[in-house]
């Protein structure tokens, strides 16, 4: 992989529109990303020195570039320049900002009235929601898919309470739904209650448009984050998921398709989860030490685990590309996901997993190589109590499993292979890695920023018409009368795509 300079990059994956959807970064040259917000395919980006980038669908104006033209790289919003941004939330097509001139603006679809703009007209560019000029300083926004809501900490009426630290509007989806906690760790819900993704007792059902307290949590909550059917918790101890987890959302395991209550995660030891990110129907971790873990949806590839691996996941998955990196914050939308991280401290190289992690990079890497050369050059220790069931893993992928005949099997062509005839012995059944696309620079000048971007080369591959091994399957029928083995090769269909960098 490509050097990451220290001021951290930006990892896209799945379909954010960026580089054709492959998953890749890129960094900003004379400023630094700081906040990161996603919506159904589109991005909203942050940075230190108060610049707001976005870049990809656009089919609502929700980019709020003028157009509804969609933009495959981070491009300034020069309308908003005069103001710094502080915050930023993106719904399905609709994205919210705020300013450090305590100005609140919005753009996109609006058939919800989501913009606050006093109609249902969608716009292309960022409009003044003049409501808030007389409501005090705002200290969060949050958007769902056709609602937007704005925290102003003041103190909150027919209540005693003194504010609210955290609050989420169910991401990207047809569902209204919001979750707060309060300062003393309370968490509360209201709206949609099917499916248990209030986290509400049987009992207080019949009051879910107002909020009520989640019960079923005792420890104090830090966090909350709502997805497209379920709802995430962190305690100071643990992690709660509760609501649909039909796509392995909840991360309860692969019979866990609906929880109504608050469940326990308990792949993570106490205390370890740092906070919490939901996209509609996939879930991401950061843990204490800066490691990434992603569970769901796995479509598009926006669980960031391998560009060929699509596949729903249903317990925490640890993403090894972040082995070496420090992860800062991770954003979800509806399709893709986006991770700030920054190089590991070369002077603090331990990395503690947990115990049920599997480190292969998905037919790629082993962890030694997704470490680089900070397991030989500096001393690192790298804590890892792998589980039988892991160990167990590993000699399944063993081609020593199959006998010698399934080791190496014959060219992708149908026909007959006599058993009696001795097979060649390869010293594994598929190639170690695959071959790397040549890496690329890509330099996007917008305004007095430019973006740079470098193809991954943990994931970008030159795939073209492949016939490869991840292509090819086998349709193998044996004769005992005559010791013949036929083998009928069957093409999968798949999608393939070309990048062209300028």
């Amino acid at each position: 992989m490509a050097g990451v300079c220290e001021t951290g990059a930006v990892f896209t994956f799945g379909k954010s529109k960026f580089a054709d959807n492959v998953p890749s970064k890129f960094w900003l040259k004379n400023d630094v990303p700081l906040k990161i917000a996603c919506g159904d395919e589109h991005t909203a980006l942050i940075t230190e020195n108060g610049k707001l980038f976005m870049f990809g669908s656009n089919n609502w104006g929700q980019l709020g570039l003028g157009s509804k033209t969609m933009v495959n790289k981070p491009t300034c919003v020069k309308a908003l320049k005069s103001e710094k941004v502080r915050l930023a939330a993106c719904g399905r097509n609709h994205t919210i900002v705020y300013t450090s001139r305590g100005n609140v603006y919005s753009t996109g679809g609006n058939n919800e009235g989501q913009l606050g703009l006093g109609d249902c007209e969608e716009r292309t560019a960022f409009q003044l929601v003049d409501f808030f000029s007389s409501h005090g300083p705002i200290k969060m926004l949050a958007a769902g898919s056709n609602t937007s809501a704005a925290l102003t900490g003041k103190t909150l009426p027919c209540t005693n309470l003194l504010s609210t630290v955290y609050i989420s509007v169910a991401p990207p989806h047809l569902v209204f739904r919001i979750s707060f906690v309060t300062v003393d760790g309370g968490l509360y819900t209201f709206g949609e209650r099917d499916s248990g993704k209030l986290g509400l007792a049987t009992g207080q059902l019949d009051g879910h448009c107002v909020p009520q307290l989640v019960k079923g949590i005792t420890d104090q909550v830090t966090q909350v984050a709502c997805g497209g059917g379920h709802t995430v918790a962190v305690t100071e101890e643990n992690l709660y998921t509760f609501g649909l987890g039909q796509f392995g959302q909840l991360g309860q395991g692969t019979f866990i398709f609906e929880a109504r209550l608050p469940r326990a995660v308990d792949h993570f030891r106490k205390g370890r989860v740092r906070q919490v990110m939901c996209g509609e129907n996939h879930t991401a971790v950061i843990t204490d030490n800066g490691l990434l873990y992603t569970f769901g949806d796995g479509r598009h590839g926006k669980l960031g685990l391998g560009e060929e691996n699509f596949t729903n996941q249903f317990k925490p998955t640890l993403c090894p590309r972040f082995l070496k990196y420090n992860v800062q914050a991770v954003t979800c939308g509806g399709c893709h996901m986006l991770v700030l991280a920054k190089p590991r401290d070369k002077s603090y190289q331990e990395v503690t997993l947990e115990e049920n992690d599997v480190t292969e990079d998905y037919l790629e890497k082993s962890y030694t190589e997704l470490l680089g050369d900070t397991l030989t050059s500096t001393p690192a220790t790298l804590n890892s109590s792998l589980s039988a069931r892991v160990r167990r893993r590993e000699r399944e992928r063993s081609p020593e499993q199959f006998g010698l005949m399934f080791r190496t099997l014959p060219p992708l062509m149908s026909g007959h292979l006599n058993t009696s005839a001795p097979l060649p012995v390869s010293s594994q059944t598929i190639p170690s890695s695959l071959p790397p696309k040549e890496l690329t620079n890509r330099k996007v000048h917008n305004d007095s920023s430019a973006v740079e971007n470098v193809m991954d080369n943990e994931s970008v591959k030159d795939l073209g018409d492949t016939t490869d091994f991840l292509n090819m399957t086998h349709v193998m029928k044996m004769d005992p009368s005559d010791k013949t083995l036929t083998l009928s090769p069957v093409q999968k269909v798949r999608r393939t795509h070309s990048i062209t960098v300028n």
